[in-house]
């Protein structure tokens, strides 16, 4: 029996940390983004906005997998959908190193988020299944792999800063092998839901018929607009979508939830929207003092790393609620003074903004898996897919729409000022995107322009980056409004407490 013990334990270990390691692979693709989309830009054309797309279609098809196999992963096993995620992670990384333009990037990434989406759908439940006592600090600890893989990619790729970046890119399969050789052979656990007896129907009943609209919105948003449906389409596939769940599971859904799935898009905004311009963002503050901007990236990643590891007697004291709030105002104030610091006084600011954004992402996972178990998988990832969809259809494209209108303003306001015609010559190119119609600069135009031209852009490119740290730092007040909303309610019932479900014994 004992030896049954040991190799139990070993086996959930083994588990634990290879999913970690899945973790750690998304982060890698997700860093190499971030620092070679400049390149992209200027091997393949791309406006600020296009950017934003790609750094968007990195997040949105995420929902599509995560929910999709939340569904079904309970009938079709855990290690299948960890076989998926591996297929997706090898084929994007090809699709992208041999791309030839936008469309290319664009699906080669599209395919890498399907691929993390099911990374988390099955790492997410495992964990939470695992240490079901104590749901809040290890989904902390396993969400540490995250920021962990963005700092031990970062430094992987300035190590290798004179490469192209094909092989910055070629780095995700390092983690990639590691993982699936750490999963493959582990005997998976069965979800809670499952061995509690809670029923399939049940499990769909805490998302509800307003939780699928929420969702089957923003997918069919988003995905009806790049097929180029028309608007009847989109409405139609929402409205059957819906029904066909609704009619099902006859519940509007569990309110509370529904609340936390919502203060999710924001949430994901202020991270991982913030985080994939970050380096562009702060870029021209760190050419002042001679270094790479994807320094900042890696210090405040590893202020997350770090705390998230520790998570435990945090949440203890605070509450995961209480955390929430106070992890929102200061996430608020660090965004403020990042868009206006300079020189060392970027580090202090990074340090703020460090510290607010760390316990967001896998604090709300555990209020989720710790309230709503019998949601099973489908509530613990929904809530991590609207994120994702959020910060692809809006957040991370609002960050870029913020740039390119800020810049066209700011040069029609040059030349309306110094008698010029900049605006002219270099906002020639006409868009259109989820926020409407735009104009952006010319880059072709703008290679050839004098060094005093030039200059001028430059000037108010650096502006609008920090202004779109600026605005973005309402997202955190929002989410702080909403987190004293549901402290006050859960004091009002007596407190925040976990609900554990009874597991039956197995016959």
């Amino acid at each position: 029996m004992q030896m049954n013990s040991n190799a139990l334990k070993s086996n959930d270990t083994t588990l634990f940390w290879g999913c970690f390691t899945a973790l750690v692979a998304t982060a890698f693709g997700f860093v190499a983004r971030t620092q070679i989309i400049s390149d992209w830009a200027i091997e393949f054309n791309l406006t600020e906005t296009q950017k934003g797309e790609i750094f968007g279609v990195g997040f949105w098809p995420f929902a599509i997998s995560i929910i999709l196999f939340s569904l079904v992963i309970d009938k079709i096993g855990y290690r299948n959908a960890m076989l998926f995620g591996f297929v997706c992670h090898v084929v994007s990384a090809f699709m992208t190193i041999f791309a030839t333009g936008y469309d290319m990037l664009y699906m080669a990434t599209f395919i890498m988020a399907l691929g993390n989406g099911t990374v988390e759908a099955y790492i997410n439940p495992v964990v939470a299944t695992l240490y079901s006592k104590d749901k809040t600090k290890w989904l902390n600890i396993l969400h540490a792999g995250w920021p962990a893989g963005i700092v031990l990619g970062g430094l992987l790729v300035i190590s290798i800063n004179t490469m192209s970046w094909e092989f910055k890119v070629a780095l995700i399969f390092l983690p990639v092998i590691a993982y699936v050789f750490m999963l493959f052979g582990r005997k998976f656990p069965i979800n809670e839901r499952v061995a509690a007896g809670v029923s399939y129907k049940d499990m769909l009943k805490e998302v509800g018929i307003i939780g699928a609209l929420i969702i089957s919105t923003l997918i069919s948003a988003e995905i009806g607009t790049r097929l180029g449906l028309p608007t009847w389409a989109i409405v139609t596939t929402i409205v059957v979508v819906t029904g066909i769940y609704g009619f099902y599971a006859r519940s509007l859904g569990n309110g509370i939830f529904l609340l936390l799935m919502v203060i999710m898009i924001p949430l994901a905004t202020t991270e991982l929207g913030t985080d994939s311009w970050i380096t562009s963002l702060m870029e021209p503050e760190f050419a002042k003092i001679g270094q790479d901007s994807l320094w900042l990236l890696i210090y405040t990643s590893s202020i997350m790393a770090v705390l998230r590891l520790f998570a435990g007697p945090i949440v203890h004291k605070l509450t995961p609620l209480g955390l929430l709030a106070i992890s929102a105002i200061v996430a608020a104030v660090g965004l403020l003074f990042l868009s206006k610091a300079t020189g060392i006084m970027i580090l202090a600011a990074a340090t703020l903004y460090g510290l607010g954004k760390t316990f967001f992402w896998p604090t709300t996972l555990g209020v989720v898996a710790e309230r709503f178990p019998k949601g099973g998988a489908l509530t613990l990832n929904g809530i991590s897919g609207v994120g994702m969809l959020g910060i692809g259809i809006v957040g991370a494209v609002f960050l870029g729409n913020i740039q390119d209108k800020s810049i066209d303003k700011g040069v029609a306001a040059y030349d309306k000022e110094h008698g010029t015609s900049l605006h002219t010559t270099y906002v020639t190119q006409e868009k259109s995107g989820i926020f409407g119609s735009y104009k952006a600069l010319g880059l072709e135009e703008l290679a050839n322009a004098s060094e005093e031209d030039a200059n001028t852009i430059q000037t108010i490119q650096d502006g609008a980056k920090k202004q779109a740290l600026s605005t973005v730092a309402i997202f955190p007040v929002i989410m702080l409004i909403c987190y004293i909303g549901l402290i006050l309610y859960f004091r009002s019932k007596g407190g925040y407490k976990p609900v554990e479900l009874e597991v039956k014994e197995q016959t």
